[in-house]
């Protein structure tokens, strides 16, 4: 089963990237009626907390610039930046890393127990898989709002 977590996460990041190549640069700042953040902040949030469940998975250093957690962390929008955010090429070049990253994993390491519990509201993730399963869904989410954004700018 670990294995195919491995599997299903370079397909997902794939997919993502694939789409995110066919956004123009200009669609990445348009906030749709609706919505309540931007294509750019969809793509970063997805890379920083990716990011973030690798570090509390695996305990590997975080591999992003420090700044990503005031742009994209959970709560923060493009309206309230008071600085420039990453292109699209520099958010591909993130996103591809990552992806990079992945072939690193082993299924021995999704069986790893967390040092602690990672309680979100009322769920509890005691393991690296369970938890990058987790971030894996979360991606998938974010795709599918990056999708959504992107047929109602069209």
């Amino acid at each position: 089963m670990t294995q195919s977590i491995i599997h299903t996460s370079q397909v997902l990041r794939q997919v993502v990237i694939g789409q995110v190549q066919g956004i123009s640069e200009a669609q990445f700042d348009v906030q749709p009626a609706g919505f309540n953040n931007t294509i750019r902040w969809n793509v970063g949030h997805i890379i920083y907390w990716l990011d973030k469940y690798s570090t509390l998975s695996f305990g590997s250093p975080s591999a992003i610039p420090g700044h990503y957690e005031t742009l994209f962390g959970s709560g923060t929008k493009p309206s309230d930046w008071n600085m420039t955010p990453p292109s699209k090429d520099e958010l591909i070049q993130g996103l591809t890393a990552q992806l990079s990253r992945f072939t690193e994993l082993t299924p021995e390491m999704l069986d790893n127990a967390l040092e602690a519990p990672f309680v979100m509201g009322p769920f509890q993730f005691n393991t690296a898989g369970e938890l990058f399963n987790f971030a894996l869904i979360h991606e998938a989410i974010h795709l599918g709002t990056i999708t959504s954004q992107l047929k109602t700018i069209q």
